[in-house]
């Protein structure tokens, strides 16, 4: 795509993200103004407007780009290697030994030198 095309394409972004700003609101409001409804009822329409609102939100050059961005990520998500269990269980014991380990250092080392200290002051 051009230059031109492009800036035609998303000239209107402002109106768009207007749009979708107003319907949030208006939908919060709408909860709110019709709060003795049934919670379900209020869900549902908040949960509707929240979809529109995103469809009309990801026509905008940002919103493009967010949703370009998800789906790179659960792409790359799904080229994650997850460990086993052994292996999870394996790390996590290695992970509480070394903690374990240097807290008993640090203990060590803080309870000389509050020795040092206390035998230096008196």
């Amino acid at each position: 795509m051009n230059v031109e095309e492009e800036s035609k394409q998303f000239q209107l972004d402002w109106l768009k993200w207007l749009v979708a700003a107003l319907l949030l609101g208006g939908s919060i409001y709408a909860n709110w103004y019709y709060g003795a409804e049934s919670v379900l009822y209020r869900a549902i329409g908040m949960i509707a407007v929240i979809l529109v609102a995103g469809f009309i939100a990801a026509q905008t050059e940002k919103g493009g780009a967010v949703v370009e961005l998800a789906i790179g990520a659960r792409t790359e998500l799904r080229k994650v290697v997850w460990p086993t269990k052994q292996e999870r269980n394996q790390t996590t014991l290695i992970v509480v030994a070394v903690i374990l380990l240097m807290s008993l250092i640090l203990w060590g080392i803080d309870s000389l030198l509050s020795l040092g200290a206390a035998q230096i002051m008196g």
